[in-house]
């Protein structure tokens, strides 16, 4: 089952993925409405979904493509205060980008500190049911302002060095009323990061993720996390400038979801009742481990196969002379 959050004329509806057409749902303005209308009345998410659809239906190309009044949202948000909803991820869970963030940052014959982290991940984040494993890497991106949607553009700043995708696929949560995190589903995401500033000094990691981001345009309800393929692409106009095989899930990864969902939430501010979080798993391969420097209007592409549709997203470069922002004392 998946769903995609729209908009027209500041009025928001949920729909359900039905092929080439949008079901449109009666009465859940969100994602967010419907999961709360589905634990307060104790059934399943997909439950709620399937008892909703209205009737009513939109074309999804030309919501897809941008053709109709409809524009898609990222698939999951706080649809009212996006600053209740925390945007984070986890990295080095994946052999291959734990590999190209260890030649990023070598700078001698030893080990360094990020193939260390993995290699933790290898021995102690497979834990078994019910028990605790060894933590990941963590890192804050933003709050909800911070997420876009399917073919909006994701911004390198004025004082950013760079832009690049990171394919990844990313847990939506709720937090109940009773500090329980309920997972809504999994989408497809694009991490978006500046990986020359953090090629500086890997403690500038922190800063590097505090940039915009997309989900969607799918949210999956109930998705498969054992083993999945995927693909991403660098267009430049009509050209494919780059593409890659990319794989997830956690027979790619050195964590499983539940030792990666504990570690996130075991923090009691993470655990808030009607908070969102958006957490992105980490990434399998990149254009900027490849070598290739993103350029204004290349065209980021993520698809991971069973989560729907491709998330596309322009990169855009905010050319502004960077400038001292200044403190007034009130």
């Amino acid at each position: 089952m998946r769903l995609v959050q729209l908009e027209a004329g500041g009025v928001r509806r949920t729909a359900l993925v039905d092929g080439g057409r949008l079901q449109v749902l009666r009465a859940y303005a969100s994602v967010y409405d419907l999961a709360q209308a589905a634990i307060e009345r104790g059934i399943r998410l997909a439950a709620l979904v399937e008892e909703s659809v209205s009737g009513r239906t939109e074309d999804y190309d030309a919501v897809y493509e941008g053709r109709s009044e409809w524009r898609l949202l990222p698939a999951g948000d706080h649809p009212t205060e996006p600053a209740r909803c925390l945007v984070s991820g986890t990295g080095l869970t994946h052999l291959a980008s734990a590999s190209r963030r260890d030649a990023m940052h070598a700078g001698t014959a030893q080990l360094t500190d990020s193939m260390r982290m993995y290699l933790w991940g290898e021995e102690g984040g497979r834990p078994e049911p019910g028990q605790v494993g060894v933590a990941p890497e963590w890192f804050y991106k933003g709050n909800g302002t911070i997420l876009k949607a399917h073919n909006e553009p994701l911004l390198v700043p004025r004082f950013g060095e760079d832009g690049g995708e990171e394919p990844e696929i990313a847990g939506v949560y709720l937090i109940d009323a009773h500090g329980v995190p309920r997972r809504l589903g999994l989408t497809m995401g694009n991490e978006f990061s500046d990986h020359k500033h953090e090629r500086r000094n890997y403690l500038y990691l922190a800063s590097s993720k505090l940039r915009t981001c997309s989900i969607g345009p799918e949210l999956v309800v109930d998705a498969e996390f054992g083993a999945v393929q995927g693909q991403v692409s660098i267009l430049r106009g009509a050209e494919v400038l780059w593409k890659h095989d990319i794989g997830s899930g956690e027979a790619r990864m050195s964590h499983t979801l539940a030792n990666l969902e504990h570690h996130h939430f075991k923090y009691d501010q993470h655990r808030r009742p009607g908070d969102v979080h958006v957490h992105y798993f980490g990434a399998d391969a990149f254009s900027f481990g490849g070598g290739l420097e993103l350029a204004e209007g290349d065209v980021m592409q993520v698809q991971f196969d069973g989560f729907g549709r491709p998330l596309r997203n322009p990169i855009q470069l905010d050319r502004a002379v960077d400038a001292l922002v200044a403190v007034v004392p009130c």
